[in-house]
């Protein structure tokens, strides 16, 4: 399959800051996909390169097999959607919509088609008329993707979009974002720090740390399998606990003697990852047939379906999430048994 977007070892500096170190990726016909990390790893930066924004200092960028060296931002065939929206404040949403399009030489009733068109598509006819500052942050959202949208991009770029939207709205967008993007058959790639936001939107997601990428795969690969430990970490809550093989099949670490299907020679420094939802809880005096560990319940987070139970066993805290109801109620000080399969242990390289 021939990507719609290929990103050939971009690198980038601003000074002595590495902000992209050789990335390589392939973006693809109608996926959503989500640039995932902290503040600072070169998500933005690799969005920006792709928009012609900033300039690689070596690698390539092609888009349609085509490459883009050279190539000034409104000579590409993408549009980037900015964190702020970036509307024109004396301009009504209409005459936002139809700016890159005068630009671009459109006029009259093709100019009025194409604004009306890129309004449809977002639900925003009957604001045609209005200024950004009469605008809810949802609305200006939707506004500014019109915009975006009336130049027929091959992919849409979209800098942190839920960013600025309270917790509801925020919600609602995302999901009117994928509903969207399955309607217009066009390439979705979207700037985020917020793990949950990649998991609910992306079809796959690029997880970026200090200019690199660590791995790229669907939401449940990337839940459920990580390569490596920045991964696990970043991408939902895990235990993690630093330890060396025994043997073939057990690892001694911070919570001692566990096992672990693995085939690295005994020796070899690694993490342990275990994901919180895959531990069991059970009541002091338990023997599970499993993963047997003793704790006192250190703290317990009330979440309304869902109940995070920190387990102190000797200096390490567990975290296990469990269904309300699942069970009996369990409180802060309660000895307790945890167990979880082996399949659950996930060894990553230290």
């Amino acid at each position: 399959m021939t990507p719609v977007i290929r990103i050939d070892g971009v690198t980038k500096r601003f000074g002595d800051v590495v902000a992209l170190d050789g990335v390589s990726l392939d973006i693809f016909e109608n996926e959503f996909l989500a640039l995932l990390g902290p503040s600072g790893c070169g998500k933005t930066t690799l969005l920006r390169a792709v928009a012609g924004l900033e300039t690689p200092d070596t690698g390539h960028i092609f888009i349609d097999n085509r490459s883009q060296d050279g190539l000034a931002p409104y000579e590409r065939p993408v549009n980037m959607m900015f964190q702020s929206y970036a509307l024109f404040p004396h301009m009504t949403v209409a005459g936002n919509v139809a700016f890159g399009l005068k630009q671009d030489g459109l006029r009259g009733a093709e100019l009025a088609e194409r604004v009306r068109e890129a309004l449809a598509r977002v639900e925003m006819e009957s604001f045609a008329d209005r200024k950004p500052q009469h605008l809810s942050g949802g609305q200006k959202q939707r506004a500014a993707l019109a915009r975006c949208l009336a130049k027929r991009p091959r992919a849409l770029l979209l800098d942190e979009p839920l960013a600025a939207l309270d917790k509801h709205l925020r919600e609602r967008t995302q999901l009117e974002l994928m509903t969207l993007r399955e309607r217009l058959g066009i390439t979705f790639v979207v700037v985020t720090h917020d793990q949950d936001e990649a998991m609910g939107m992306a079809s796959r997601v690029a997880v970026m740390e200090k200019g690199r990428l660590l791995q790229v795969g669907s939401p449940r690969d990337l839940y459920e399998r990580p390569d490596n430990r920045a991964v696990a970490g970043f991408f939902g809550h895990m235990n993690l606990w630093d330890g060396t093989v025994s043997t073939g099949d057990t690892v001694t670490c911070a919570v001692g003697a566990v096992s672990a299907a693995t085939s690295l020679p005994a020796g070899t420094p690694v993490a342990l990852a275990v994901r919180p939802e895959q531990i069991v809880l059970h009541a002091a005096g338990a023997t599970p047939d499993s993963g047997q560990l003793a704790g006192t319940i250190a703290d317990v987070v009330y979440g309304g379906t869902v109940s995070t139970y920190f387990v102190a066993h000797g200096a390490t805290r567990i975290r296990v999430v469990r269904q309300n109801g699942a069970g009996p109620a369990l409180e802060r000080g309660q000895a307790v048994v945890l167990s979880w399969p082996v399949s659950a242990v996930r060894v990553l390289p230290s």
